[in-house]
C-alpha cells in the first residue's frame, strides 16, 4: 500500500463511529464523583484547586474505563496518585526551563516505555503527562501545588469510592468474557457441522484466561459459576474438532456423519444456553431437543471408536458446565448439607429450567454413556479400548467438598443410566423412588456397557461383567451424609490435566507489579524494539513541540506537546488515525463550546456544571470512536478553564492552532523515525512455526510416556496461542503500512497462516485422544517428537534468513517408524495418523513460503498462485479422506468383510 491510500485509510477508521453498547450508569457514576470533588474544592478551596481536583477526577474516571481485570479501585487511585506526583514535581522545575524539558524528556520516554507492561499502563502513563502539561500552570506556588496536588489525590478517592460503594452490574465484565467464549465454541461447533476443518479463533479463550486471574480478595468473593467453566471450555474444543474430523474420525459422508451433526447441533445450543446463564446470572435454560439429541441410545450402535470416546467425553464436558454454571458444587459442601443448598443469584435455589413439561432435570436425561470420558475428573482416567471404561470420580454417590457432585440427592448425577422416560426432581433429602439412585443397581433395561461401569461401592470391577439380574427393591433413603468416595480427585472445572488441584490464578497487587513492569520494559530496552522506538519519538516529539508553543507568540505553548503525546502510539495506523480523529474532535468540541459560552456567558459554578455535562458524555461515547470522546473532551477543557477564570477567547483560536501543530509533529516523527511492522513478517511466522512445532511435540510425545505429568502440553499451548496472536496483530499492522511488502507477500502470508493453522488442529486432535496413564507407550513417537520440535526449530531459523523451511528429517522419521510396523488400531495407529498429517501441512507452509518458484508480481499472477494452492491442498486431502481407513460401525456388514 502506497502513502496516499494508507493515509486515506487511517483518516477513515479515525473518523469513524462505531456503534457499541452505551452503560449509562457507569457514566453517571464517573460524572457523579467529577461533580462532588468539582462542588466541594469550588465551596472550600477556589477556582483553581477546583480545576486541579476536577483533572485528578476526571483522570480516575478514565482510568475505571480502560480494559483491565485488576479492580476499578486500584486503577483509580493509582491514577489520581501518579498525576498528583507529576504535578507537583512538574511545578518545582517549571520555572526552570532547561531543567522542566529534562523533567518532560523522561516523564515522557518513561510513558513510552510503559506500553511494554500493556495497553491499560501506557494509556494511563500518557495521559498523565499530557494533563500534567496543563496542571502546573495553574499553582502560583509551592504550597498551592502541594494542595493542587493534594486534590488530585482526592479525586482519585473519591472515585475508587464510589466505584466501591456503588457497583454497576459487579463481576459484568468477567460474565461476559466467560459467555463469549462459550459462545464462540457453540458457534464452532454449529461451523464444524459444514466444514469440518472450519478453523477456531482462540482469542475468546485467551480473554477468559485473562480474566481468570483474580487478586486474593477477588478470589474469596468469585461467583461460584465464575470458577470453573473456563477450563471446561478449554477442553470442549478439541473434543468438538475431533468429533467432526473427516480425517481421524468419521468420514464425509455415511450415517454416522449425520449422528455427528446432530451431537454438534445440540452441543452449541446448550452451550448458547450456557452462555446466556452466565452473561445475565440466571438459571440454565435448556431446549428440550437438544437434550434429546443426548438421550438417545442409538449412539453406542453408531459411532464407534475415537468419535464415540469424542461423544461420551462431550456429553460429560457438557454436563459439567451446566451444573457448573448452575453453581451446584456448592451443595456439596458440609455448610451447604447443614444449612441448605446456596441461592442462585438470581433467586433460583440451583436448579435447571427447562422447557420440558413436569420441570425435569435436564443433565439427567443424558445417558451416562456420553458422560463417562476419559480424564473425566481431571485425575487422567480415561476409557479403555475394547474393555470397560472407568466411571469419573465425580460420578461418585459420596459428596466431597468442591467435587461438584451432590452425592445420593443427585442419581442423575452420579453416572448411573437413568430411565428413559425422564429423570427424578431432586430434593435436599431423597426419598424411596422406583428411579435408581447410586447406591442401587441398574435395571436390565438400562444395563451398563463397557462405558457404563456402575460406581466402585457396589458395582463390579471394570473386568467383570455386570449381570443382567432385576434392580433390587428400593432402600430406604440415605442420609445426607453418605460413605465417603473412594476418590477425592478434583472436577475438570478445578483440576489440572495431570489430576493435581487447579490453585487459582492471582493477579499480583500493584506493589507487586512493579518489579514486573520494570522487567518488562528492561526487555523492551533495545534498538530493534517497536516500544523503544515509540518512547524515543514521544519524548523527542514533546520536547520540539514544548519549544515551538513556547516561542510561538501564541500563549498556552502546551497544548502542542499535549496534543503529540496524546496523538502518538507505537503503530502506524493509530498514531495516523488519531492525528485525524483529535483535530476534526477538537475543531468540533471547541466550536460547541465557544457557542455555549457566548450564548450563556457562565459564571464559575455554571462553568463547571457545564465541565461536568461535558465529561459525562465523554464517558458514555467513549468506546464508539476517537472523534466523539476528542470533541467531548475539548468542551471539557474550555468550560474547566473558563471555570478556573480564563475566557475562551484565550484558549480557544489558540488550542486548535497548537493541536495543529502537535498533530503535523507527531505523523512527522512517525515518517522519519518508523517502526514499520512489515519487516516483522517473517519473525513473527517463525515464531509461530517453533510455538506449534513444541506444541505438537509435546502432544506426541505423552503418547510415547502417557504416564508422565507435568503441564508441558498445557505451557506449550499458551505459548503456541501467544505467537499466533502477535502474529495475527503485525498482520493487521501491515496491512495499513505505506512500505513493500519485502520478501513476504500477502498472497503467501495467508497460505503460511493456514498451514500452520493446520499443524495446530493436528495437534489438537491428538490432545484430544491422549492415550490413558496405564495404557502402553509408543517409543517411536518419543524419537518423531524430538525430531519435529528440532526440525521445527530449523525451519524456523530457515523463515527468519528467507530461506524456505525442509522437512527432511521428519520424513525420514516416519520412514522409520514405519520400518517399525504400526498396528492396525489403537493409540499407536492414530498417532501415526496424526503425524503424517503434520508432515503434510509443514508440507503445504513451504510451497507457501516457496514464492520463487510462483512469483506474485503483480494481483493476476497473485490470484493464479492462490488458486493453485487451493487446488493442491484440496487434492491431497481428497487423497487423505480416501486413504483414511477411520473407525466404522462394526456391525456394518463392509466393516465385518
Amino acid at each position: 500500500m502506497s502513502w496516499l491510500p494508507a493515509l486515506k485509510e487511517t483518516a477513515r477508521s479515525g473518523l469513524t463511529t462505531e456503534r457499541k453498547r452505551l452503560e449509562p450508569l457507569i457514566a453517571l457514576r464517573g460524572a457523579a464523583g467529577l461533580a462532588l470533588v468539582i462542588s466541594v474544592s469550588l465551596w472550600a478551596l477556589g477556582p483553581g484547586a477546583a480545576a486541579g481536583g476536577a483533572f485528578g477526577a476526571f483522570q480516575a474516571a478514565i482510568a475505571t474505563f480502560q480494559r483491565s481485570w485488576r479492580p476499578r479501585p486500584e486503577l483509580a487511585l493509582a491514577s489520581g496518585a501518579s498525576l498528583a506526583v507529576s504535578t507537583f514535581v512538574g511545578y518545582l522545575t517549571i520555572s526552570h526551563l532547561a531543567l522542566f524539558l529534562a523533567l518532560l524528556v523522561l516523564w515522557t520516554f518513561a510513558a513510552g516505555m510503559s506500553w511494554a507492561v500493556g495497553p491499560t499502563a501506557g494509556l494511563i502513563a500518557t495521559s498523565n503527562v499530557a494533563i500534567m502539561l496543563v496542571t502546573v500552570t495553574l499553582p502560583t506556588s509551592v504550597a498551592q501545588a502541594a494542595g493542587h496536588s493534594a486534590m488530585m489525590v482526592a479525586g482519585g478517592v473519591v472515585q475508587a469510592s464510589l466505584v466501591a460503594l456503588f457497583p454497576v452490574r459487579r463481576w459484568g465484565a468477567h460474565r461476559d468474557v466467560l459467555a463469549d467464549a462459550l459462545a464462540a465454541e457453540a458457534d464452532y461447533a454449529r461451523r464444524l457441522r459444514h466444514d469440518p476443518l472450519a478453523r477456531f479463533d482462540p482469542e475468546p479463550l485467551m480473554e477468559a484466561r485473562d480474566a481468570a486471574a483474580v487478586t486474593p480478595r477477588q478470589a474469596r468473593r468469585r461467583p461460584a459459576e465464575l470458577h470453573g467453566p473456563r477450563g471446561l471450555a478449554e477442553r470442549i474444543r478439541p473434543v468438538l474438532a475431533s468429533l467432526a474430523d473427516p480425517a481421524m474420525g468419521v468420514p464425509a459422508e455415511c450415517p454416522e456423519r449425520d449422528r455427528v451433526r446432530e451431537l454438534l447441533a445440540a452441543a452449541a445450543t446448550i452451550l448458547d444456553a450456557a452462555a446466556r446463564a452466565i452473561r445475565h446470572g440466571t438459571p440454565v435454560s435448556l431446549p428440550p431437543n437438544a437434550v434429546a439429541a443426548f438421550r438417545t441410545p442409538d449412539t453406542d450402535a453408531i459411532l464407534t471408536g475415537p468419535p464415540h470416546r469424542a461423544a461420551k467425553r462431550l456429553g460429560f464436558l457438557l454436563r459439567r458446565v451446566v451444573e457448573t454454571v448452575e453453581g451446584e458444587r456448592d451443595a456439596t459442601s458440609p455448610r451447604t448439607r447443614a444449612t441448605g443448598p446456596k441461592p442462585h443469584p438470581s433467586g433460583n435455589t440451583g436448579r435447571l429450567r427447562t422447557a420440558a413439561a413436569g420441570g425435569t432435570r435436564a443433565l439427567g436425561r443424558i445417558p451416562a454413556v456420553l458422560t463417562a470420558g476419559r480424564r473425566a475428573a481431571g485425575n487422567g482416567t480415561r476409557p479403555k479400548e475394547g474393555g470397560g471404561t472407568p466411571q469419573p470420580p465425580s460420578s461418585s454417590p459420596a459428596p466431597t467438598p468442591g467435587n461438584g457432585k451432590a452425592g445420593a440427592t443427585r442419581p442423575e448425577a452420579s453416572g448411573a443410566p437413568q430411565p428413559q422416560s425422564g429423570a427424578p426432581t431432586p430434593s435436599p433429602a431423597p426419598t424411596p423412588s422406583p428411579a435408581p439412585t447410586p447406591s442401587q443397581a441398574p435395571t436390565p433395561s438400562q444395563a451398563p456397557t463397557p462405558s457404563q461401569a456402575p460406581t466402585p461401592s457396589q458395582a463390579p470391577t471394570p473386568s467383570q461383567a455386570p449381570t443382567p439380574s432385576p434392580a433390587p427393591a428400593p432402600s430406604p433413603a440415605p442420609t445426607p451424609s453418605p460413605a465417603p468416595a473412594p476418590s477425592p480427585a478434583p472436577t475438570p472445572a478445578a483440576g489440572k490435566l495431570d489430576g493435581t488441584p487447579a490453585e487459582p490464578m492471582l493477579r499480583p497487587s500493584l506493589l507487586e507489579l512493579t518489579p514486573v513492569a520494570l522487567k518488562a520494559m528492561r526487555e523492551e530496552l533495545h534498538r530493534d524494539s517497536q516500544i523503544t522506538r515509540h518512547a524515543i519519538r514521544v519524548s523527542t516529539v514533546a520536547a520540539v513541540g514544548y519549544l515551538l508553543g513556547t516561542w510561538l507568540p501564541l500563549g498556552h505553548g502546551y497544548w502542542a506537546p499535549l496534543a503529540a503525546v496524546m496523538i502518538m502510539r507505537p503503530d502506524f495506523s493509530q498514531t495516523y488515525s488519531r492525528a485525524v480523529a483529535r483535530f476534526v474532535g477538537t475543531l468540533v468540541g471547541v466550536t460547541l463550546a465557544t457557542g455555549v459560552v457566548q450564548a450563556a456567558h457562565p459564571g464559575t459554578y455554571l462553568s463547571g456544571a457545564f465541565a461536568v455535562v461535558s465529561a459525562g458524555l465523554m464517558f458514555l461515547l467513549l468506546r464508539t470512536g476517537q472523534i466523539a470522546s476528542q470533541a467531548c473532551i475539548a468542551a471539557y477543557v474550555v468550560f474547566l478553564l473558563g471555570m478556573g477564570g480564563q475566557q475562551w477567547t484565550q484558549t480557544v483560536p489558540e488550542r486548535v492552532l497548537l493541536t495543529l501543530l502537535g498533530g503535523l509533529l507527531a505523523v512527522i516523527a512517525y515518517a522519519v523515525y518508523p517502526a514499520w511492522e512489515t519487516p516483522r513478517l517473517r519473525p513473527r511466522l517463525a515464531d509461530r512455526l517453533a510455538a506449534q512445532g513444541r506444541y505438537a511435540a509435546a502432544v506426541i510425545g505423552r503418547y510415547a510416556d502417557p504416564g508422565g505429568g507435568g503441564d508441558d502440553v498445557r505451557e506449550a499451548l499458551l505459548a503456541a496461542r501467544a505467537a499466533r496472536a502477535a502474529w495475527h496483530t503485525t498482520v493487521a499492522h501491515a496491512q495499513t503500512e505505506p512500505v513493500r511488502h519485502r520478501g513476504l507477500p500477502p498472497t503467501a502470508a495467508d497460505a503460511a497462516d493456514e498451514a500452520i493453522a493446520h499443524t495446530g488442529r493436528v495437534a489438537m486432535l491428538l490432545e484430544a485422544h491422549l492415550p490413558d496413564r496405564d495404557a502402553p507407550a509408543v517409543p517411536p513417537a518419543a524419537v518423531f517428537a524430538e525430531v519435529l520440535r528440532e526440525d521445527t526449530r530449523r525451519g524456523a531459523k530457515a523463515i527468519r534468513e528467507r530461506r524456505v523451511p525442509r522437512w527432511d528429517a521428519v520424513r525420514e522419521a516416519l520412514v522409520a517408524w514405519d520400518r517399525e510396523g504400526v498396528p492396525g488400531d489403537g493409540p499407536a495407529a492414530f498417532v501415526r495418523r496424526g503425524a503424517g498429517l503434520l508432515l503434510e501441512a509443514l508440507d503445504e507452509l513451504s510451497d507457501a513460503l516457496d514464492t520463487a518458484v510462483l512469483p506474485t508480481t503483480d494481483k493476476a499472477d497473485a490470484s493464479a498462485r492462490t488458486k493453485r494452492v487451493k487446488h493442491a491442498k484440496a487434492a491431497r486431502r481428497v487423497k487423505r479422506l480416501k486413504h483414511a481407513d477411520g473407525p466404522r460401525n462394526p456391525k456394518d456388514s463392509a466393516a465385518r468383510s
